[in-house]
């Protein structure tokens, strides 16, 4: 074999060397990027479904109004909306619930419907077990109902042995030690064709009325604002249904997916002339999987005050 044949084979293994190592070198950055791939998928994955959708967030506002009556400075009122038992709220969870609710021992309770998710199969454990937790909710002068787009004559039963005044189109006059009330008025759904403005305001066609009265208006889905707002001008709307996009924007604070009755209102809040109106962000979770992003569950505590 000559010189030169000998140094070609010579290149010809080096070359394979070189080539087997960057081969080696690739495919080991391959596999170490397939490893935090799959590490920022897991975790990513874990946060959208259990951290983002259990972590429990408590929205305070503070609602003044020269309309309130002086016995209701400082009352304090809790909403909790859509809690859609089954989905990712379950009986632990109601739990942490409580805990929140009761430790800030609220005057008034709201709950603005969707109970018990659409696709959950209730046993009579749980119903026995949602009575239960709800039932020990604590609200010195009241707890309230209306009922969302996915709930049922089953849910009108659990409210009524938890000890919930359930509006269906109805008001109520709220008294705190004296003859000066709040005005209460819970529509029922838009959604499920059973909303009936007019009657739910009846209280404004007696003949007695007062046209200063504070009033709250619990609605499911916030949108119902806009045919409210066609006739009435009440003080507080509170609402729930969008769960604030599920999956929000931050920054920018833009929700990725808008549900029927919530295509125009899906944010926290909204000044709309002289109505104040909240829309919380639920407990629980629907349609997209069981996942938040950006927009933790939450409840509302609000306090009120006339100056």
């Amino acid at each position: 074999m000559t010189r030169e044949e000998i140094n070609e084979k010579r290149q010809r293994e080096i070359f394979k060397e070189q080539n087997k190592e960057t081969i080696k070198n690739v495919s080991k950055k391959v596999i170490k990027w397939i490893f935090i791939i799959i590490i920022l998928g897991t975790s990513f994955f874990a946060y959208v479904t259990y951290v983002s959708t259990l972590k429990i967030s408590v929205r305070e506002y503070r609602i003044i109004n020269k309309k309130i009556p002086e016995t209701f400075n400082g009352v304090k009122i809790i909403q909790f909306s859509d809690l859609h038992y089954g989905s990712t709220m379950f009986d632990s969870n109601l739990d942490d619930i409580k805990k929140i609710i009761n430790e800030r021992k609220p005057d008034l309770l709201f709950f603005t419907g969707d109970l018990i998710d659409k696709n959950y199969k209730m046993s009579s454990k749980d119903t026995e077990i949602l009575t239960k937790k709800l039932m020990s909710l604590d609200a010195s002068l009241g707890k309230y109902a209306i009922l969302g787009n996915e709930d049922d004559d089953e849910i009108t039963t659990i409210f009524n042995q938890a000890n919930f005044i359930l509006l269906k189109n109805e008001y109520d006059l709220i008294y705190n030690d004296d003859n000066n009330p709040i005005l209460l008025i819970g529509l029922s759904s838009l959604i499920n064709n059973n909303q009936d403005i007019e009657t739910g305001f009846r209280y404004f066609d007696q003949e007695a009325y007062n046209p200063d009265i504070y009033t709250v208006v619990l609605v499911h889905e916030p949108d119902s604002t806009i045919d409210i707002m066609n006739d009435y001008s009440p003080d507080i709307i509170l609402s729930g249904h969008s769960h604030n996009g599920n999956i929000r924007l931050p920054f920018i604070n833009y929700s990725i997916f808008k549900v029927n009755g919530a295509k125009k209102y899906d944010q926290n809040y909204y000044k709309i002339n002289n109505t104040k109106l909240y829309v919380s962000s639920g407990l629980g979770t629907n349609n997209l999987g069981g996942i938040r992003l950006f927009c933790r569950p939450s409840i509302n505590f609000y306090r009120l005050s006339n100056k």
